[in-house]
């Protein structure tokens, strides 16, 4: 005769304290993103899945998150999270459900005078609850090429230069491409980034930052402006750092707006 394991997540708890969020983090997981030039991508994400927990139970089933997740094997995308989702609610009973997607989206680049190609990665989070309804939020890290103005306009001979990083969160109502995101930040900044540069590029580069000069407040004001013109917005989070080069400090900005409200 088999025996009858006792299921302890599933008995009560006293301590009248309901849990926003219990679930596992960090499975890595093969996704399907869409892409603009080829219509989808293969990358691989770092997983989180998560429903509330009501006050009357000690615990949840983590196994079951695992379970919900491999029926979808070779279905992970950003077009059914909201089935994922459901199945997740509906299998451990929950009243909401979160997932959270970290994966890297490659995307091939030319150098923009010799024409050279290469890939560039760029850091995602894709965000969804499903409780009432579905919402999502997007994350994209794009880095980028600034040029101090004021270093410009002081200096006899040149002008410092770094790396920044513009880190924009969206959310929609509407899909919206990954690509249309990376443009955005690119063109705010000095200039574009790219991983291979032959000499001409190098040139064309330098000059273009330097006929270009950016605080990180221009690259945060001209990011939050062109953002406003998307579709189906309902609220942004723009971050913009710069890893200062003649500083031992960065600097940064942050302009965070909704559009959903009144």
């Amino acid at each position: 005769m088999e025996q009858q394991l006792k299921d302890v997540q599933s008995s009560p708890d006293f301590r009248n304290m309901p849990i926003q969020k219990v679930g596992i983090r960090q499975i890595r997981y093969p996704i399907t993103v869409r892409d603009k030039s080829k219509e989808t991508q293969q990358t691989v994400a770092n997983v989180s899945l998560s429903v509330n927990l009501p006050h009357t139970n000690r615990g949840t089933h983590m196994s079951r998150f695992v379970e919900v997740l491999d029926r979808f094997k070779n279905e992970v995308s950003y077009h059914n999270l909201d089935r994922i989702l459901i199945e997740i609610k509906r299998t451990l009973q929950a009243e909401e459900s979160h997932i959270e997607l970290a994966f890297p989206f490659f995307l091939r680049r030319k150098a923009p005078v010799s024409g050279m190609e290469s890939l560039m990665s760029y850091d995602c989070r894709i965000e969804a609850t499903y409780g009432a309804h579905m919402q999502i939020a997007t994350r994209v890290d794009v880095p980028v090429h600034t040029l101090c103005p004021c270093s410009k306009e002081i200096s006899e001979y040149s002008a410092h230069n770094q790396r920044g990083m513009v880190a924009i969160t969206v959310g929609m109502t509407k899909f919206i491409w990954i690509e249309d995101i990376i443009q955005i930040a690119e063109d705010a900044a000095s200039s574009p980034l790219y991983a291979l540069l032959k000499r001409e590029d190098e040139k064309y580069v330098t000059e273009r930052a330097y006929e270009n000069p950016r605080f990180v407040e221009d690259v945060v004001r001209e990011v939050a402006l062109r953002l406003q013109s998307l579709p189906g917005l309902r609220y942004h989070v723009v971050e913009v750092e710069n890893f200062e080069s003649i500083h031992n400090h960065s600097a940064y900005a942050v302009i965070a707006k909704r559009f959903d409200e009144g």
